[in-house]
């Protein structure tokens, strides 16, 4: 599964994609496997996942071929 990232959590990855490889079935599962890998997302205040181009809660069921973004905390003014 590919995984977009946008802002700091691309700076964290070091890539703006990442591939997925572990079996993850529910955005919460996708949650944890980032926050194993990428230690440091734990450490932002919050932070979107979007499949499809909609916000998902982490109950929401992922399914093969899905776009996924990964989206901080944003600031400007």
């Amino acid at each position: 599964m590919k995984v977009l990232l946008f802002g700091i959590a691309k700076d964290i990855a070091g890539a703006p994609v990442i591939q997925v490889d572990a079996p993850v079935e529910q955005v919460a599962a996708l949650r944890e496997y980032l926050y194993g890998r990428y230690p440091r997302l734990r450490d932002l205040r919050s932070c979107m996942i979007a499949v499809n181009k909609v916000y998902a809660a982490d109950g929401d069921a992922l399914q093969p071929g899905d776009e996924i973004a990964v989206i901080p905390p944003v600031s400007g003014g």
